[in-house]
């Protein structure tokens, strides 16, 4: 028993400073990888148990000790490769759930910075609605003409509701992975001179023109009529709303390759090069004022900012791609998509 005894006190006199030494190399390693930490703490073992070893042994060279040292070294040798895998997984789950927490918290900003505008921006015209229709009760508001006003200006303000309700209902739509597109071959200059001819009213009364210039072949894509309609207004509009008086929006289609375009030109100014990474973001309106606050020359306000990010959502959808770019005076917006194979 006394032997037993000196020898459990010989072993504990050599691994408690080999764990010590451990234990204040694992503290000086965390700002270090991962995978440094983690084949430091699968070696520990196998350095304890070589110095309880050595230490019982009373520091002579046996053959037992020899077979020992041989089967720590080749514990050792599948250890650390083990130990490097595994920090490298460890290291590239930490990564990712890094990368999922940020994309969790910048959708978490991006839902609040929506409800924010779309707060303020459904204030505002229910604040008119309300101040009209109060008029009218309290008849202040008399006259044919100055009533026909007012109830112009109240559908008016009726209609900016609707838009802003239809677009949130098609944003939690497509947001929510509720769209069940139908592909098929859609001709695209034909959906460009529908919308084309739409947007031309409402573009004279900003005194912009609204141009077309379709592909020499005819460009189908392989994409659903609708929705592909919705990319094309919505992109339209918004070129005519920050292009100035006098100014030119071209939409123009074409082919290349295995894939369709559509590009939108207006004569906005250009965005500054720091916000088009955001251009498609929810509710984004950019950090130039005159953009943000207002559209055209009519001071109308410029809306909740959804139309880009449903357009962008919306041809994603379509398994193509959208971009803007600083183009000749202003804004490039372009669109592809595959193209539709016709047997």
């Amino acid at each position: 028993m006394t032997e037993l005894r000196d020898i459990a006190l010989l072993v504990l006199a050599c691994t408690i400073p080999v764990a010590a030494l451990a234990v204040w190399g694992m503290r000086r390693l965390t700002m270090r990888t991962i995978t440094v930490n983690v084949v430091v703490m699968a070696l520990v073992p196998v350095a304890v148990i070589l110095a309880g070893v050595v230490g019982s042994s009373g520091f002579m060279f046996t053959t037992e000790l020899e077979h020992t040292l041989i089967v720590c070294g080749v514990a050792a040798a599948v250890t650390v490769p083990t130990a490097v895998v595994l920090g490298r997984r460890l290291a590239a789950g930490t990564i990712w759930e890094r990368e999922a927490n940020q994309r969790e918290r910048d959708v978490e900003a991006s839902r609040r910075e929506l409800v924010a505008w779309i707060s303020h921006d459904l204030r505002t015209p229910l604040a008119g609605v309300r101040a009209m229709s109060e008029a009218l009760e309290d008849g202040l508001v008399t006259g044919p003409q100055a009533t026909a006003d007012y109830a112009g200006r109240i559908r008016r303000e009726a209609e900016r509701l609707s838009i802003m309700v239809e677009d949130l209902f098609e944003l939690s739509r497509v947001t929510a992975g509720a769209l069940n597109l139908t592909l098929e071959a859609v001709a695209l200059d034909e959906v460009v001179d529908e919308v084309v001819l739409g947007a031309r009213g409402p573009a004279e009364l900003r005194g912009v023109r609204v141009e077309s210039r379709p592909a020499a072949m005819p460009a189908l894509a392989l994409a659903s009529d609708q929705e592909l309609a919705r990319v094309v207004r919505n992109l339209v509009a918004n070129a005519v709303r920050h292009t100035p008086a006098d100014g030119t929006v071209v939409v123009a289609t074409g082919q290349e390759g295995g894939e369709v375009y559509l590009r939108v030109d207006d004569r906005c100014g250009g965005i500054p090069l720091t916000d088009l990474p955001r251009v498609f973001d929810v509710a984004f309106r950019g950090t130039d004022p005159a953009r943000a606050a207002t559209s055209g020359q009519t001071g109308e306000p410029a809306g909740a900012g959804l139309g880009l990010a449903i357009a962008r959502s919306l041809v994603e959808a379509q398994s193509g791609r959208i971009e803007v770019i600083n183009h000749d005076g202003g804004c490039r917006f372009e669109v592809r998509l595959p193209a539709a194979q016709i047997a």
